[in-house]
Formats: C-alpha cells, sequence, structure tokens
C-alpha cells in the first residue's frame, strides 16, 4: 500500500510539473508585426506633372477625374488598413513597400486617408528615371520604425541597338501595354531604382529593399537580361550589408516581374526555397513553396503567377525571439479583391471604365516575431 500511495505522489508531482512549465510557456507574450508590400496600379493624381502623365489626366484615355481619384486612395488604404490582420495580428503592417506610384503628393494624398491616418505613417520616396513616371516607395509607422537611412540605387541597364530595332518592329502583347520599356538614344533601358531604407524597428536595425524590376515588354527571353541585373543588383546590395554587418536583417520585397523560380531569383538574388537550404548571408524566399501549392498574385498571360514576393536574409530566419526574426508569409485575396464574373473572373479586380477597382495584383505580407 505504501509503495502505491508513493507512485501515485510521485504522478502526482509530474503531473504538477509539467502543468506548471505548459502555463510558464503559455504566458511568455510575443510582438508581432506585418511587413506588406502592394503594387498599386497606376496610382496617378490629375496633375499634369512633367513625366508621361497625360493617359491619367481628366481629359486623357483614362478618363481620370478627381472623384475617380478620390475612390482609389479609399479603395487603397482600406486594403492596407487590413493586410495581414486576423486572430493573430490586429495592427495594419508596420512597414509596407509600394509600386507604381506617380509622386511624393499621391503617398501623402495616400497617408492622410482616414484608415492610414490613425497609423500615422511616414514616408520615404524618390523620384526615379522611368519613364512611365512611376516609382517604389515605403511607408512606414512612426511609431514603430526610425529610418537611419535611405537611398535609391540606379539599375543601370542597356539594350543594344540591333535588339531595339528588330523588338520595335514587333506588336507588343496587351499583357505588356501597362508597362513597357522605354530606350533612351543611347540604349540605356530606364527603368525604376532600388530603394534602400535602413532603420530601427522597434530598436532592432533592419534594412528594407523596395523592388519594381524591368517589364516582360517585347517578350520573357528577350527581356529577362533586364530582370537577372536587377536581381543582381539587389544581390550586390545585400553582400555589401553583410560586410558591414555579418548579422544584417534583410527584407526584399517588390513586383519583381519574375517568378520565384526565374533565373533573376534563383540566381541573381540566390534565393531558396527551404529554410534548411540557406546557408550564412543566404536567402529565404517563402513564395517559391507557395507558387508550386498553386497560389498567386497576378495572371500573366492567362496563368497565375507569383510576381509579388517578399524575401528574408539568412539572420531573419536564424536568429534567437529576443530580436525580430521571420515567423510566416501570406498573400492577402480576399474576395472584395477579386473579379466576380466576366472575361477575368478569379483575377484580382483592377480599374476598368464601369469601376475603380484595386489593383491587378494582390498584395503579399510577411509576419516578423519578437519574444517580449
Amino acid at each position: 500500500m505504501y509503495i502505491v500511495m508513493n507512485i501515485r505522489n510521485l504522478a502526482l508531482s509530474i503531473l504538477l510539473m509539467l502543468t506548471v512549465g505548459t502555463v510558464s510557456a503559455q504566458e511568455k507574450k510575443y510582438r508581432v508585426h506585418t511587413v506588406a508590400f502592394y503594387n498599386f496600379e497606376n496610382l496617378f493624381d490629375t496633375i499634369n506633372q512633367a513625366n508621361n502623365d497625360e493617359e491619367w489626366l481628366p481629359n486623357g484615355a483614362q478618363n481620370w477625374t478627381s472623384a475617380k481619384y478620390k475612390k482609389k486612395l479609399q479603395n487603397l488604404a482600406f486594403v492596407l488598413s487590413q493586410i495581414g490582420t486576423g486572430e493573430q495580428q490586429k495592427e495594419a503592417p508596420v512597414l509596407i513597400g509600394g509600386a507604381e506610384i506617380e509622386n511624393r503628393g499621391v503617398l501623402e494624398d495616400l497617408v492622410k486617408q482616414p484608415l492610414m491616418a490613425k497609423n500615422d505613417y511616414g514616408i520615404v520616396h524618390f523620384d526615379s528615371p522611368d519613364k512611365r513616371g512611376i516609382d517604389v516607395a515605403l511607408l512606414y509607422q512612426k511609431k514603430h520604425f526610425k529610418p537611419t537611412s535611405y537611398i535609391n540605387i540606379p539599375l543601370l541597364i542597356y539594350k543594344n541597338e540591333a535588339s531595339d530595332k528588330t523588338d520595335s518592329k514587333k506588336k507588343e502583347d496587351d499583357d505588356d501595354k501597362d508597362d513597357k520599356i522605354e530606350v533612351s538614344k543611347d540604349f540605356r533601358v530606364y527603368t525604376r531604382d532600388v530603394l534602400l531604407v535602413t532603420g530601427l524597428l522597434d530598436g532592432d536595425e533592419v534594412n528594407i529593399l523596395v523592388n519594381h524590376w524591368p517589364s516582360r515588354s517585347g517578350g520573357e527571353k528577350k527581356s529577362s537580361p533586364f530582370r537577372e541585373a536587377a536581381g543582381k543588383l539587389n544581390r550586390k546590395i545585400m553582400d555589401s550589408l553583410y560586410k558591414v554587418n555579418p548579422s544584417a536583417k534583410i527584407i526584399l520585397m517588390g513586383d519583381l516581374n519574375d517568378g520565384s523560380y526565374n533565373k533573376s531569383v534563383k540566381e541573381g538574388v540566390g534565393a531558396k526555397r527551404r529554410k534548411e537550404e540557406v546557408k550564412e548571408r543566404g536567402v529565404y524566399n517563402p513564395f517559391e513553396q507557395m507558387y508550386y501549392e498553386g497560389n498567386a498574385t497576378l495572371f500573366y498571360r492567362d496563368a497565375g503567377d507569383i510576381f509579388d514576393q517578399i524575401m528574408v536574409s539568412e539572420p531573419l530566419i536564424r536568429s534567437d525571439r529576443s530580436s525580430f526574426r521571420y515567423w510566416k508569409a501570406g498573400i492577402y485575396n480576399k474576395p472584395f479583391l477579386i473579379q466576380k464574373e466576366g472575361q477575368y473572373k478569379g483575377y484580382p479586380l483592377r480599374h476598368s471604365a464601369n469601376e475603380i477597382g484595386f489593383s491587378d495584383h494582390f498584395p503579399v505580407y510577411i509576419y516578423l516575431l519578437k519574444e517580449m
């Protein structure tokens, strides 16, 4: 009997210890931040600027009125305030990379929208040499992120004369008309700069690269070298950051106009599909696995693909929980963002003659996690 009682007491003691351990683990609290990227698709105002914005004026091809512009801002603000929110995360993104932005003025109008204004977003933006007059930018919640430096880094690429003459004779695909490659007299391809922003995210240093790589105008194969150059430039920037700080936390985001499987991403950036494949100073791309699972952020020539991606440097997947680390990623494709009928049923709901939609891309996001 004595032995039986001792066994029971021992079992109860072990159970109590396990219970206490579980409660302690459950009491741990984490800070979660959402980092997002969204191609705003033609965020133009109605003012004639010194760029190719004639299409987006009240008397232009799009008949772009103040009322339409206001509705576009409201739509974007609603999406941006919702990305990544749910049961596990209630707050809007602390960092938002954006593309297809006409100028700083449209961003100032955007962050003044009531759904954005409550989060007090700051803006980092530079005018790029892109012939369409569209740029990339970073929005950040001032209470969480403090920029310490920022710079626009040009992508210097050139098109040879023979290729240019051949391509000019070919009829462009309808999918490319929104973003055709423009070439100067010296055959430089004028495209978007890479935006590099370094700052403190609740005390942790983070580097953000915002991209909008050259389009597939003229065909995927012929234009691929331009995006391969963009991938190599991003890799060069990352290597430079690693030289300064071997533990640099880097987030590479953007509309790459290439999939995660393309040479520009796999070889140019050196991104890996699985965490276990990522070596020291390497890059992890969670959106490659999403692509092979059948997900998409846009439809190119009637095929779904993920051109919008967010990648993270090796320190962000291996750091301890006392500083921010990558947790998981997602595509924000809620029903209200999707075309419900017609030829483009299932596509992102974009602007048309009859409706001011959102964008021809779905936003993407990642969560960063830190133990409090």
